[in-house]
Order: C-alpha cells, then sequence, then structure tokens
C-alpha cells in the first residue's frame, strides 16, 4: 500500500462533476464521510506528465491525511511538507491558501457512509449522479493506495462501471436486473469499503501556533458568512442589481433561497479546459448567442492558475474583447481587490484529451457527458459528419440507426478541431 504517491493510473472517461474545478495542475480540497464524520483531505486529480497519467492524495507511505476541521488542514499545509504531495508541481502555492480556499465545495464533497441510504432512494439522475461521483472517488483512493478490497467489491457488479452513463443503463429488464444487483452488493459489502477507507486514514499532529491562527481565520471567515446571511435577508428577495444588459447570465441558483453567485449576476463563466499540455483558465460569456472569450481579436487569454488570471483581469486591458460587456468594470473591480474568486462550475470543465481516441473505438467507447462539454466548447456544427456522430453519442435514441465504423475520418476532424481552438489560446 502506498497512499499518496503518484501513481499511474488507467485512463477512464473523466466526468465533469469529478474533475470540477480540479485537474491537471491543481490540488483540490475534498470532504470524505466516513466512520469517523466529514474528514478533509487533499486530492490531485489525473494529470498528464512525460506521456503519463498519474494521481495523488494528501499521505504518507502508510496512510491518507485527513482532518476533522479545515482549520487543522491549513495548519498543516502551511507547516509540513513530510508528505508525498511535496512533490506536486502546484504544491508550492497551496500554504497560501486561505481557510476559505481550503474548503471542500458541494462538487467536491462525497458521502461515501451515507450511501446504502442513497441506493434505497429511486434510481433517477440525481441519485445515480451523486454515486457516480462517490464511487469515483473511491475508485480513485483505491487505484493510488492499493486497496485491493475496494476493487474487489467495485469489481463484483458490473452497475458500478455504468454510472457514469446516467439512467439509460439501467431502464428495461436487464437494466433493473443490473441495478438490483448493484444495490445487493452494495448491501452485502460497503462495509468492507467503509473498513478499508476508515483503516487508512490518519489525522497526523499539526503545529499549534499555525492552527490558532487558521482557527482564527476560520471564525472570521463564519462571521463574514453569517452577517452576509442577514444580510440577504434583510433585503427580502429584491433584485438589488440589474444583469447586464448584452451578456446572458449564467444559470440561476438552484435552491430559490441561495442569492445567485457574483458570476451569475455579471453574467460571465470562468471556465477550465483541459488539454494534453496541462489544464488552463479563462473567462467566456455569451452575447447575442456567440460566445466571447477573454481575449482579443480570436485569441484566447489562458492561465495555468487562478492567481494568474486575477492579476491579468486586474490590470483592466482595454483591448480585450470582454471589456464591451457592460458587467466587466464589476469584475476588474474585484480583480484589484484582490477579492475575485474563481469558482468553476462542474458544467464548465471541458475535458478534451483521450476523446479522439475513443472516438475512433466507435459510439459506445465515448463519455457522452464529456464529449457534449467539448463539442460546446469547439462549436461543433451538427450539420457535418462528426456533428451528427457527437448528437448520436449524447442523445442516444433506439429509432436511429447507429453510426457504422469506420471512424478514424470523425477522429481526425475532432483533432483538427482541437488544434484551432488551441492555436487561438495565448498562454500567460
Amino acid at each position: 500500500m502506498d497512499p499518496g504517491r503518484y501513481r499511474v493510473a488507467p485512463r477512464r472517461p473523466l466526468r465533469p462533476a469529478s474533475y470540477a474545478g480540479a485537474v491537471a495542475s491543481d490540488i483540490v480540497p475534498i470532504q470524505l464521510s466516513l466512520t469517523e464524520g466529514d474528514l478533509v483531505t487533499l486530492w490531485a486529480p489525473r494529470w498528464r506528465e512525460d506521456g503519463e497519467e498519474w494521481e495523488a492524495f494528501l499521505g504518507d507511505d502508510d496512510a491518507l491525511f485527513a482532518f476533522p476541521e479545515v482549520a487543522q488542514l491549513a495548519a498543516f499545509v502551511r507547516t509540513d511538507d513530510r508528505h508525498d504531495l511535496a512533490d506536486h508541481p502546484a504544491w508550492s502555492v497551496v500554504a497560501d491558501l486561505t481557510v476559505a480556499e481550503l474548503t471542500p465545495d458541494d462538487a467536491h464533497r462525497y458521502d461515501v457512509i451515507g450511501v446504502p441510504e442513497l441506493v434505497a432512494q429511486e434510481s433517477d439522475q440525481w441519485t445515480l449522479g451523486e454515486l457516480a461521483e462517490i464511487v469515483a472517488i473511491v475508485r480513485s483512493i483505491a487505484d493510488v493506495c492499493d486497496l485491493e478490497v475496494v476493487d474487489e467489491v467495485l469489481g463484483s457488479a458490473p452497475g458500478f462501471g455504468m454510472l457514469d452513463r446516467g439512467t439509460l443503463p439501467f431502464v428495461g429488464r436487464e437494466g433493473a436486473r443490473m441495478w438490483t444487483q448493484l444495490v445487493t452488493t452494495i448491501a452485502e459489502r460497503w462495509d468492507d469499503v467503509i473498513d478499508a477507507l476508515d483503516a487508512l486514514v490518519e489525522t497526523p499532529r499539526v503545529d499549534m501556533a499555525a492552527l490558532a491562527a487558521a482557527e482564527k481565520e476560520a471564525a472570521e471567515l463564519t462571521e463574514r458568512d453569517d452577517a452576509d446571511a442577514v444580510l440577504v435577508g434583510d433585503l427580502d428577495g429584491e433584485n438589488t442589481r440589474d444583469l447586464a444588459d448584452d451578456a446572458e447570465p449564467a444559470a440561476a441558483a438552484t435552491d430559490e433561497n441561495e442569492p445567485p453567485s457574483f458570476w451569475e449576476e455579471v453574467g460571465i463563466d470562468p471556465i477550465r479546459i483541459v488539454t494534453g499540455a496541462g489544464d488552463l483558465l479563462t473567462l467566456r460569456c455569451y452575447v447575442d448567442d456567440r460566445p466571447v472569450f477573454l481575449g482579443k481579436d480570436g485569441a484566447i487569454d489562458v492561465f495555468a492558475t487562478r492567481g494568474a488570471l486575477v492579476r491579468f483581469v486586474a490590470e483592466d486591458v482595454d483591448e480585450n474583447d470582454m471589456a464591451v460587456v457592460s458587467t466587466w468594470p464589476e469584475v476588474v473591480e474585484r480583480a484589484e481587490a484582490r477579492e475575485l474568486d474563481v469558482a468553476v462550475d462542474p458544467l464548465n470543465v471541458y475535458v478534451l484529451p483521450g476523446l479522439d481516441d475513443d472516438l475512433v473505438e466507435g459510439p459506445l467507447a465515448v463519455d457522452p457527458t464529456q464529449l457534449e462539454l467539448a463539442a460546446e466548447l469547439l462549436a461543433l456544427a451538427e450539420s457535418e459528419s462528426l456533428g451528427w456522430l457527437v448528437s448520436f453519442v449524447v442523445r442516444p435514441d433506439p429509432t436511429r440507426l447507429a453510426p457504422s465504423p469506420p471512424f478514424d475520418a470523425d477522429a481526425t476532424r475532432w483533432r483538427e478541431l482541437v488544434d484551432d481552438l488551441e492555436k487561438r489560446f495565448v498562454r500567460h
């Protein structure tokens, strides 16, 4: 067992929710709900280096390090580098992260111990989506840390490998049988998964002075959140800000009691693009249904880190195409004050590597969610043959004639579109 060490992992289709805000150069805070409660740790999702794929967690040769409080995690990463993530190319920025930045977002909270209750619910798209994310992170831990019993459990029912395809594989008599087998396996064997993870986790000691500082920071963050909640309540639902008149707003908050985020208000989205050479951040909005990127004359300014993007925006480059958006000054103002939180929604993570190889193998080999997102980014038209193949994958219809091989020409066209996009990138 080799927890936390970099390990080549077999390539599997990547889902945006699993890798939201978290790809090649990033180290991501996650929450694991286990027997001891909710624990926070760090995860380095798969990235490519020297032609190989790697993945890692915070830990050493004997354990995966996790903490009951974010303040403890913050104190540890700020003072201790005796772990395997210290060799990660992005580790140098982790010690400077705030408690807020080290707090896992909702997309990276995995209720592992609650899986039996989860599958007792109706097998709809929400249940399957949440279960898919939990299984994905558990599988990643098992891959990195050599947890053979976890691999055995996840390999004992084919349904575990079909979760990323949504409800379609579990439709009909055969689908119902596969779902029943998965639920039965969880009822009989999920305790083995929990026991393996419980035995793996360890909470190391932290520097007390660093902990006191982090706890103070956490308390101040809680006070600010409480004050914001009171302010929102006082507004009593009034609309205090007009959306951009020339930029389409992002999707509204799903919880009607939850105020819209800053990015939803200004109608601009931070997006993350994963390429073979690494992952990149930029901004995008839509004007008259046309995508407008941070950049000039068709070029797209892209950044390896959130800090680099914020510093660039703070310069308020007038020639930038996005400067025509009426809400752009608000973005610049926050960047200048170093208050711009570049949080990427899971639906704005675009993973490009590997899709061309999957297309060669045919529709069944392609992750439909990732393909749909990538096609959106590439502005692929359904009128061309590749667009028809993509449409068949992302919107399956048993009444349609399935595309027939070979698919080499489609894969070649896909590579051309990706190359054209990457030629527009201006790296900072």
